[in-house]
């Protein structure tokens, strides 16, 4: 059985989804429900089947009884609070919840003899890019508590393994967009911080303005570039590592990006374009912090994962506007 933390949000789901339209495991999600919703584990029931505990990682009963009452050999491992800015102003929360949450977790993991772990990671573990494409030897220097929560978790997993053989795989996300593409689960955040769904519900609302925060960086068109990797895609690679690792049984760390970089600019303008709207558009000052431009290297991924990323941006873009419509 495969339990699933943090499975009622937004990459978790697509994950369940992806797990249970391509394997037979029986799953148990996990999840509090503070940020995930409970509309998703509704709708993704109606594929097939799973259990569903409503429970907290900074709980520990909450965990022992988890363990107890489901047969766990593997997990995957989403439950964490993501805003890099509610991170830098509040890092207790960040602290509790992301750091000691997952320490409990797996300390669990050990009492019950579960010794594999897909670790839902970040690029944030980077810092500021000493050099693009940002490959998995680049320096772990996180400028922010959200990016030390998921560097200090992977120190701690390289611990783990070395004294009690607790193995895992490490997946260091770039920039997540899109949605499911048969539109039934989705992205949902309150506050939404993202940069696509923020841009499409400006298009979707007339009053609403889109702030852009900086036009002079040292790119083709003066505003920041990310690489965003498909939702749909990023599911694949968590089955993958989760065949790899059961397969192995060795940690690894990849970087799960498509290796191209977008500008903010470009992407506002396929929104544009898919939407068929003109957008309300304000450019604002830089914010601290932001660099100038985050691409991955995914060769890696693709040579032993043999994962590699299908959708374009204007797919992902198209799923996220047929989402938020619905």
């Amino acid at each position: 059985m495969i339990l699933v933390t943090g499975g009622a949000g937004y990459i978790g789901s697509h994950v369940v989804l992806r797990l249970l339209e391509e394997s037979d495991h029986k799953i148990v999600v996990f999840d509090n429900l503070e940020n995930g919703h409970l509309s998703a584990i509704e709708t993704l029931k109606s594929v097939r089947d799973f259990d569903f505990v409503k429970g907290d990682l900074k709980n520990q009963n909450d965990l022992k009884n988890l363990f107890q009452n489901f047969d766990i050999n593997s997990v995957i491992h989403f439950a964490a609070y993501i805003c890099v800015e509610e991170s830098v102003q509040n890092p207790r929360k960040y602290y509790a919840n992301n750091l000691i949450g997952t320490v409990n977790l797996l300390n669990e993991m050990l009492d019950h003899d579960v010794r594999k772990i897909v670790f839902s990671s970040t690029a944030a573990v980077y810092g500021e890019p000493k050099y693009i494409p940002i490959d998995e030897n680049h320096p772990k220097q996180p400028v922010n508590p959200y990016g030390k929560t998921k560097f200090m978790i992977e120190e701690i997993l390289d611990d783990y393994d070395k004294a009690y053989g607790l193995k895992s795989i490490r997946l260091r996300y770039f920039n997540v967009i899109g949605a499911d593409s048969e539109n039934r689960i989705g992205e949902s955040h309150r506050p939404e911080t993202h940069l696509v769904p923020n841009i499409l519900a400006s298009a979707k609302d007339s009053e609403k303005v889109f702030n852009l925060f900086g036009d002079d960086y040292d790119t083709k068109d003066g505003t920041c570039i990310r690489d965003y990797v498909n939702i749909e895609d990023l599911a694949s690679a968590h089955v993958s590592a989760l065949q790899y690792l059961t397969e192995k049984n060795q940690s690894d760390c990849f970087n799960i990006g498509t290796k191209n970089g977008s500008t903010v600019k470009e992407v506002f303008e396929v929104c544009e374009k898919i939407t068929s709207k003109k957008i309300n558009l304000k450019i604002n000052p830089r914010r601290n912090g932001d660099p100038k431009i985050l691409v991955a290297d995914n060769a890696k991924a693709e040579k032993i994962l043999d994962w590699r990323p299908s959708k374009t941006l204007g797919d992902s873009i198209r799923t996220a506007y047929n989402w938020l419509k619905k």
